[in-house]
């Protein structure tokens, strides 16, 4: 595989790059073998390259070599990706490597691309490109995804729908849109509260209870002080929530100080008992008591200034800081980053990184989301309040940065020459890279069909209906086709009783969604076989037997007239759950119902999920 397979940058990118790194590639040692490399593959004038050779010290080498790039870069622009072959290949990269270097940086992105530069033209040269401009319009220097119009589905069934893959760019909803102004805490809208996050959990401050000193933060359906917040989000170890809670990426302790926030007036707490015994023991005069409350009271005001981290030496403090974050770096606990996959944070876009899959920031489509696979720097430049985020500083795992997980070797950064299937541009493997690499529905390995409007992966026989071997054109799931029709079609709000007498032949692909939700969720495959084959004595407990198969089997056989009969089947296979469970732990002298629990979650999930599509108050 040539080196600049791996480069999957356009014309303009390239050439920019090399407008860019000119003066440092002239600066290499030895440069006769560099130029005789471009000269063989005719990226030289014969006569720029002689002149080298006349060329003795290592100023006039610099010089000359400079001229070639910028030579090349003037007069053979549509040559640049070869340029960049030669460059990278095996044989100049070894004896030269600040070109590796250079690499490295088209690699993992630490190259700002669309970095803005200052315009020098002169007069004459600006109406040159002006006019230029003009002639080609239809150049444009920034790579865009193309996303093409989508035909009808029949929501009634999710194996026929067949469309064109969308490049289409997913959406985040978010108040703050490129370009705006971060400070929402003096927007209108946000006069009574603010979101917060702290490390990889966020949540909204009210105002009013922050000044009377109540919980003021609501996260996940619970109310916080600022410290328990901080505690919720692991963070314990900062001890100062001004600090480590944020509002878009500012700390509190900034609105404070600028008085957008106020705090509740801090009570002194003074610790005396011992130095009132001692005055009974003492006495002493009036001035020196006067002078120890003086001291008293700046020494309470020295322990609140430490408490909330005034600054209290300037420089000297914030290098002591700035050295207890390295200790406190050091003796992280790692083990939250032992799992195969974790969650990720970046400002207010969140997804869950799979360590097996990265590779780099452009390469290795490691971020899952909702909507799609991503690679670390395409998931940045989704947030749309962040103008030069990089994925290195600006991911947060569990309140720590992708730089701090690769500098503990939690992540490894791939070579540049690395030909692995997660650094690779073949086409079908980036492809393979937009889906899950496991079934969505049983969690394991295998044949797997792809749906083309989510990062879902099937087996044939696990999706609902079940995909034909051969199936024709692009393909989408159940729960892709549900989403889209709901949202195509005027679906009003109906009453749990209407839910129920609804004929199962307008609804089976609610019926299909809801039969996946629950498999998906039966982890240990409890429920999906006959429990009389599996469980002993169940019979002498539970005369009317009912599996997830067998309603899989009802279903498709047409047996359920109305929505009311598929559910009552659920609701007698929960039933049934929860009788043999209490049943036959009691017999037994048993505590724990796993099972039990493992029935009332489905339950719930179930319930959840049916009041949802169906749209019930």
């Amino acid at each position: 595989m040539e080196p600049l397979d791996f480069v999957t940058r356009s014309t303009e990118e390239l050439l920019f790059f090399l407008h860019r790194k000119k003066t440092e590639i002239s600066c290499i040692e030895q440069p006769h073998r560099f130029l005789t490399q471009l000269r063989d593959h005719d990226l030289v004038p014969e006569k720029l390259f002689e002149n080298v050779k006349k060329k003795r010290s290592r100023e006039q080498k610099e010089k000359i070599v400079y001229e070639v790039l910028d030579w090349v870069e003037k007069n053979k622009p549509q040559y640049i990706h070869q340029f960049w072959r030669c460059v990278f290949e095996d044989h100049i990269l070894k004896f030269y490597p600040p070109l590796c270097m250079l690499r490295t940086k088209l690699l993992d992105g630490t190259f700002k691309f669309d970095e803005k530069h200052p315009d020098v033209e002169t007069p004459e040269v600006e109406e040159e490109s002006k006019g230029k401009a003009e002639k080609g319009k239809e150049k444009n220097y920034k790579r865009k995804r193309s996303s093409e119009d989508n035909d009808d589905l029949d929501p009634s069934s999710a194996s026929t729908p067949s469309r064109k893959k969308p490049g289409k760019k997913p959406s985040f909803s978010s108040l703050v849109k490129k370009g705006d102004k971060q400070e929402i805490w003096k927007w209108p809208i946000y006069k009574t509260q603010l979101p917060v996050t702290c490390g990889d959990k966020e949540g909204t401050l009210f105002r009013d209870k922050l000044s009377r000193g109540e919980k003021c933060i609501l996260s996940q359906e619970r109310w916080f002080t600022p410290n328990d917040f901080e505690k919720f989000a692991g963070k314990e170890k900062c001890k100062n929530w001004k600090l480590s809670i944020c509002c878009r990426n500012t700390p509190l302790k900034k609105l404070i100080e600028e008085e957008h926030l106020q705090c509740p007036p801090m009570e002194i707490k003074k610790t005396t008992c011992v130095q009132k015994d001692m005055k009974k023991l003492f006495p002493v005069s009036s001035s020196e008591s006067s002078s120890e409350d003086s001291e008293k009271s700046a020494g309470s005001v020295e322990e609140s200034d430490a408490e909330n981290f005034q600054e209290q030496g300037g420089r000297e403090e914030g290098t002591e800081f700035r050295g207890r974050v390295e200790e406190e770096e050091d003796r992280a606990d790692l083990s939250v980053f032992q799992a195969p996959f974790l969650p990720i944070t970046c400002v207010s876009l969140t997804g869950t990184l799979y360590k097996y899959r990265f590779a780099t920031g452009i390469f290795g489509k490691c971020i899952r989301t909702e909507e799609r696979w991503f690679t670390p720097e395409e998931f940045v430049k989704q947030e749309p309040t962040l103008t030069d985020g990089h994925w290195m500083k600006d991911i947060l795992c569990h309140g720590k940065t992708l730089n701090f997980l690769i500098k503990k070797k939690i992540l490894c950064i791939h070579l540049p020459l690395c030909e692995c299937q997660n650094c690779t541009i073949k086409k079908e493997d980036l492809m393979a890279q937009n889906n899950d690499d496991v079934c969505f529905i049983c969690d394991s390995e295998g044949d797997l069909v792809c749906c083309d409007e989510c990062p879902r992966a099937f087996h044939s026989h696990c999706h609902l209906p079940a995909v034909p071997e051969e199936s024709p054109g692009e393909w989408i799931c159940t729960f892709c086709v549900l989403r889209t029709s709901q949202q195509w079609l005027d679906s009003r709000n109906m009453s749990e009783q209407e839910a129920l007498n609804a004929p199962v032949s307008q609804y089976r692909l609610h019926c299909h969604y809801l039969l996946l939700c629950v498999y998906r969720e039966d982890i240990q495959k409890v429920f999906v076989k006959d429990p009389r084959q599996t469980v002993p004595r169940y019979s002498e407990f539970i005369s009317q037997p009912m599996w997830l198969d067998r309603i899989k089997q009802k279903l498709e056989s047409g047996e359920y007239q109305t929505m009311g009969a598929f559910v009552s089947d659920f609701q007698l296979l929960f039933s049934n759950c929860r009788t043999f469970n209490r049943i036959f732990l009691f017999s037994c002298s048993l505590k724990d119902n796993v099972f039990g629990q493992m029935g009332a979650r489905l339950k719930k999930i179930f319930e959840e999920e049916f009041k949802k599509i169906f749209c019930i108050g």
